[in-house]
C-alpha cells in the first residue's frame, strides 16, 4: 500500500530540504527524497562547503607563511599536511548532512534515500539509492582549470596558494561574467599578482590524458593558431546545468527547455499539483536563492503568500579578497537607459583595513540620479561576502543611498566603507 503525503520533494538540497522544514512547521505531512544518500544537495556535499573549508584553511597557510613576520609574529617552516585538511572538509561536511537529518526528524519530515520519479497527477515512485561523489585529493603541481568564473576562481585560490602552478582558460575576454566589469578588472589585477595565470578570449578544443598527465588543446576564441597546455589536472569548471532528466515530468505535462531547466509560472507551478525550486528552474543557481524558493513554494501550498525577488539574490566569490554584488552593474544600468549616479570608496582609506593590512579592494554604489534609490552594489574587499547584507536589507525596503550614508557605522569596522561609499553617492565622503 503506497504511503500518502501532503507533500512530496524529490532532491534533498538546499531548496527541498528547506521545502521541507517549512512544510513540516506548517503541519503538512511530508517527505522527502534523495538519491545521493546524503542530503544537502551539491552545495553542501561537494560544492560550497567542502570548498569554504578549503579556502580558509589554504589562507590560513598562507597567512602563516607570508603575513605573520609582518605583525611580529615568529614562527618555524609552515607545512600542509593535505590528508588533515581533507579530512576537517570532510568532518565539517558530514557535521551539517547529520544536522540537517536532524532538522527532518525535528520537523516531522520522512527522509527517503532513492530516486523519485513523477508517474502521474499526485503519484512518484522511488527507485534505489545512487549517487557518488569524487574530489581532489592530490597535491598536483600544475593545474589547469577550465572557466574563469566563481567556481574555477575559487578552486584555482586554493591549490595555488598550496603551491600548485594554476593555469585559468576562459572562453570570453574577461573572468567573472555578470559581475561589475571594473570589480572584475581590479580583480584578475589582484589574483595574477597572486600567481593565477589567465588565459582569456581562449576556445578549449580537446583534453588528451598521458602518462604524464593531461594535454589540453586550445585556440583563440576568435580565430588564430592553436596551442597546448600540459599539466598534472584539468579542472573543468564552466557552470553547471540542471539536473532534470527522468523526473518524469512529461507524465504532468511539465516541459523544459533545451538546458533542461524547468519551465514554471511566477509562482513556482510547473503543473496542477507539481511546483520547481532552486538550481533546476530560472534564476541564479545559488544556494541561498533556493533556499527562498522552497520556503516561498511551502507557504504557497500552504495557501501563505510566497515570493522571491531574484534582484535581491546577492552574489559571493569566496576568494581572498572576497568579491560580493547585488542588484544591478554598471553595465546593465547603461544597457537599460538608466540615469544613475555612483560613490565609490577604497579600503586603503579605511581605519581598520589599513591596522589589519587588508588594504585590497573598494566598495561602490549606484543610485537612480533622480530617486536616489539604491540600484546595486559591488564590493571586493575582506570580509564583503558579510557586508554585503546591509546593502541587500537596504534595497529590499527601498532605501537611498543618503540612507545608508546617515547611519551610524562603529568605527573603526571595515563596513565604514560602505556608509563612505553611500556618502559618495551625493558627494560627501568623510573619510580619507
Amino acid at each position: 500500500m503506497a504511503d500518502t503525503y501532503d507533500v512530496v520533494i524529490i532532491g534533498g538540497g538546499p531548496g527541498g530540504y528547506n521545502c521541507a522544514i517549512r512544510a513540516g512547521q506548517l503541519g503538512l505531512k511530508t517527505a522527502i527524497i534523495e538519491k545521493r544518500g546524503t542530503l544537502g544537495g551539491t552545495c553542501l556535499n561537494v560544492g560550497c562547503i567542502p570548498s569554504k573549508a578549503l579556502l580558509h584553511a589554504s589562507e590560513l597557510f598562507e597567512s602563516a607563511t607570508n603575513d605573520f613576520a609582518a605583525l611580529g609574529i615568529k614562527t618555524g617552516k609552515v607545512e600542509v599536511d593535505l590528508p588533515a585538511m581533507m579530512k576537517q572538509k570532510d568532518d565539517a561536511v558530514n557535521g551539517l548532512t547529520q544536522g540537517i537529518e536532524f532538522l527532518m526528524k525535528k520537523n516531522k519530515v520522512d527522509y527517503i534515500k532513492g530516486t523519485g520519479k513523477i508517474t502521474g497527477k499526485g503519484k512518484v515512485e522511488i527507485a534505489g539509492e545512487d549517487g557518488k561523489t569524487q574530489s581532489l585529493d592530490t597535491k598536483n603541481k600544475k593545474l589547469i582549470l577550465i572557466g574563469a568564473g566563481v567556481i574555477g576562481l575559487e578552486l584555482g585560490s586554493v591549490w595555488s596558494r598550496l603551491g600548485a602552478d594554476v593555469t585559468v582558460v576562459e572562453y570570453l575576454d574577461r573572468i567573472m561574467p555578470g559581475a561589475d566589469t571594473e570589480v572584475a578588472k581590479d580583480a584578475q589585477r589582484i589574483f595574477k599578482k597572486q600567481g593565477l595565470d589567465f588565459r582569456l578570449g581562449m576556445k578549449v578544443t580537446g583534453v588528451e590524458t598521458q602518462k604524464s598527465g593531461v594535454k589540453l588543446s586550445m585556440e583563440p576564441a576568435k580565430g588564430g593558431d592553436p596551442e597546448t597546455l600540459e599539466a598534472d589536472v584539468v579542472i573543468v569548471a564552466v557552470g553547471r546545468r540542471p539536473y532534470t532528466e527522468g523526473l518524469g515530468l512529461e507524465s504532468v505535462g511539465g516541459k523544459t527547455d533545451k538546458r533542461g531547466v524547468i519551465e514554471v509560472t511566477d509562482h513556482f507551478k510547473v503543473a496542477d499539483g507539481v511546483w520547481a525550486v532552486g538550481d533546476c528552474i530560472p534564476g541564479p543557481m545559488l544556494a541561498h536563492k533556493a533556499e527562498d524558493d522552497g520556503g516561498a513554494v511551502a507557504e504557497l501550498i500552504a495557501g501563505k503568500a510566497g515570493h522571491v525577488d531574484y534582484d535581491l539574490v546577492p552574489s559571493v566569490v569566496y576568494t581572498n579578497p572576497e568579491i560580493a554584488w547585488v542588484g544591478k552593474t554598471e553595465e546593465q544600468l547603461k544597457d537599460a537607459g538608466i540615469e544613475y549616479k555612483k560613490g565609490k570608496f577604497p579600503f586603503q582609506a579605511n581605519s581598520r583595513a589599513r591596522t589589519n593590512h587588508e588594504t585590497l579592494g573598494f566598495v561602490k554604489i549606484l543610485a537612480d540620479a533622480k530617486t536616489d534609490k539604491i540600484l546595486g552594489a559591488h564590493m571586493m574587499g575582506v570580509g564583503v561576502g558579510e557586508m554585503i547584507h546591509e546593502i541587500c536589507v537596504a534595497m529590499e525596503f527601498g532605501a537611498s543611498s543618503e540612507d545608508v550614508a546617515r547611519t551610524c557605522h562603529a568605527h573603526p569596522t571595515m563596513s565604514e566603507a560602505v556608509r563612505q561609499a553611500a556618502m559618495g553617492v551625493e558627494g560627501w565622503t568623510m573619510q580619507m
